[in-house]
């Protein structure tokens, strides 16, 4: 390793090289497992014979798996072996896949999409931690290049290649294809991974984990099901919400006393984690909101196939590889990274207000600019927020800094596109009325909601309901452009802190240094002489927040 870089030597690079091909692997069918069925959900419900209920809970399972279970696998890391941790993430994942691919009706379906979230959430998390323990912080920049590319891949690239993999081979093979690409990941990372170690404690935190569980998940379903399987205003809602008020505050409670906590309080009084996690989940917003909304208004105002509107969306996918490569790679080699993050979010901003302007006879060429602006943005800022929030913590935890930031992108993703959602919904609820009046049409009897339930409707009832939807997809990219605009104030208050050239392990035994010498009270060689002793009982605890050795440079 050269320290003065943090760069892998050729040997360890080659080594590197391989075990990041593994853990790859491993992210892209992680990020497929969330959208790669979203275009063959019509299929798979009718073939199994399952329902609406079961055409919700495919998705929402796999969602709700990946959102819970990201910080307990972070805070596992910091405590368990890294290498054993991805390979259990791995198995997970290929189990639950496996089961999907096999599945004979709805309810087996369900619990193998569970299995496959429980997987993708720790491979989301351990992935990124992993590269944290064998390249430093200034060096992984153009590996979090790779990172953000293989996550747009799997995001948006995923219904396309959901929907090709359908037509040609049969909608099991979307799972039995991830399982496939996951055992080869599997393999790699017992190949090639080295085993690693946690801070030698095994005190989890399962009171901690178990609330967290169960208050996010009573919010996902919340936002999820709010407005469609009961009304907002209702006493269901009432007593969901309440519960998943009461059950956090627990959580809260529970982690502000234990030693070990899944998500340490102490982490957001660090201003720049804090930031970081506020800019992710407008990022989070962003990314999940254009893919979802983009495909609505394309399908619904602009009569497009879900293929013809994949197709329509792969600027965004290009901009995004293109930029998180391109940004990453210049990171790495200049040690900069605000100026870019800078740039790339008010990009994102930009494209977003822009999508705000969309209508029925917006031409394709105007939205491919507008997608790639926003592409852009995602490919700069996405995987650089976890890089600047993983330089800022104390290096013992790493892990669930690391798993935190991918907790609140998805959380922040996931409750923005229920809210987006509804804001559709109402949107929608009140322009149709509207144009319907002005042009002498009655909509009486039609549900706005359930159009593909209605056939085919007459051209001016058409012309209307395009309309309509294309003005309220286009109000909710205006909300996501206000997000992505606070998300650039959020980047520029963060402290220009240089990025580390030491890897985690360097870090640890300098925080440990530092530590030791405060605790001999400023004399190094006293801390010199006592801190063999200290390093043969494990690592020394503190609650003092880390602070990097390196003093900030300016930008």
């Amino acid at each position: 390793m050269n320290r003065s870089t943090g760069e892998p030597d050729a040997g360890r690079r080659r080594t590197v090289g391989r075990t990041l091909f593994g853990l790859l692997c491993g992210l892209l069918v992680a990020m497929l497992a969330t959208s790669i069925v979203s275009t063959s959900l019509p299929r798979i419900v009718d073939d199994l014979g399952g329902s609406q209920t079961s055409f919700t809970w495919i998705v929402t399972a796999t969602l709700l798996a990946i959102t819970v279970s990201t910080p307990i696998w972070g805070k596992l890391a910091d405590l368990m072996s890294r290498r054993a941790l991805v390979m259990a993430a791995l198995a997970l994942f290929i189990v639950g896949s496996v089961v999907c691919g096999f599945a004979p009706e709805p309810v087996t379906l369900i619990a193998g999409r569970t299995l496959q979230g429980l997987g993708a959430g720790g491979l989301l998390s351990l992935v990124q931690i992993v590269l944290a323990d064998i390249i430093s912080p200034r060096d992984r920049g153009k590996y979090m290049g790779l990172l953000g590319a293989v996550t747009a891949i799997g995001t948006i690239g995923g219904p396309l290649l959901g929907g090709l993999v359908t037509d040609l081979a049969g909608w099991r093979w979307n799972f039995l294809g991830s399982a496939a690409i996951a055992a080869v990941s599997l393999v790699i990372v017992l190949l090639t991974l080295p085993s690693t170690t946690g801070q030698g404690r095994r005190r989890v935190d399962y009171v901690g984990a178990l609330l967290i569980t169960a208050g996010f998940t009573g919010l996902l379903l919340w936002v999820s099901f709010g407005g469609v399987q009961f009304p907002w205003l209702s006493w269901t809602s009432a007593m969901i919400l309440g519960a998943t008020v009461v059950l956090l505050l627990a959580a809260i409670a529970v982690e502000a006393r234990v030693q070990e906590p899944i998500i340490p309080l102490e982490l957001f009084r660090n201003r720049a984690y804090v930031l970081a996690v506020l800019a992710s989940v407008a990022v989070g917003v962003a990314t999940y909101g254009v893919a979802i909304f983009m495909s609505q208004y394309l399908q619904v105002s602009r009569d497009a196939s879900p293929t013809q509107s994949s197709l329509i969306t792969m600027p965004q996918l290009i901009a995004v590889t293109l930029a998180s490569t391109v940004i990453g790679a210049l990171v790495s080699r200049y040690g900069h990274w605000k100026r870019w993050m800078v740039g790339g979010a008010a990009c994102q901003a930009t494209g977003l207000l822009l999508l705000g302007t969309i209508t029925v006879s917006t031409p394709v060429p105007l939205l491919w600019g507008y997608l790639a602006l926003v592409g852009i943005g995602i490919g700069s800022v996405m995987q650089n927020l976890v890089l600047v929030a993983e330089n800022s913590v104390d290096p013992r935890k790493l892990g669930v800094a690391t798993s935190g930031v991918a907790f609140f992108r998805t959380l922040g993703g996931t409750v923005g596109v229920a809210g987006l959602g509804a804001i559709v919904t109402w949107r929608v609820g009140v322009l149709a009325p509207e144009a319907a009046d002005a042009a002498g049409v009655d909509l009486a009897g039609l549900n706005l909601q359930r159009l593909t339930d209605a056939g085919p409707l007459p051209d001016p009832v058409q012309s209307i309901i395009e309309g309509a939807y294309a003005r309220a997809i286009g109000d909710t990219y205006l909300v996501c452009g206000v997000l992505a605009t606070a998300a650039v104030l959020c980047i520029l208050l963060l402290p220009s802190e240089p990025l580390s050239t030491k890897t985690r392990a360097e870090r640890i035994e300098d925080a440990e240094r530092e530590t030791a010498i405060a605790i001999a009270g400023g004399d190094p060689d006293a801390a010199a002489e006592a801190q063999p002793t200290a390093a043969e009982s494990g690592p020394v605890q503190t609650r003092r927040q880390w602070k990097p050795i390196a003093k900030p440079a300016s930008e």
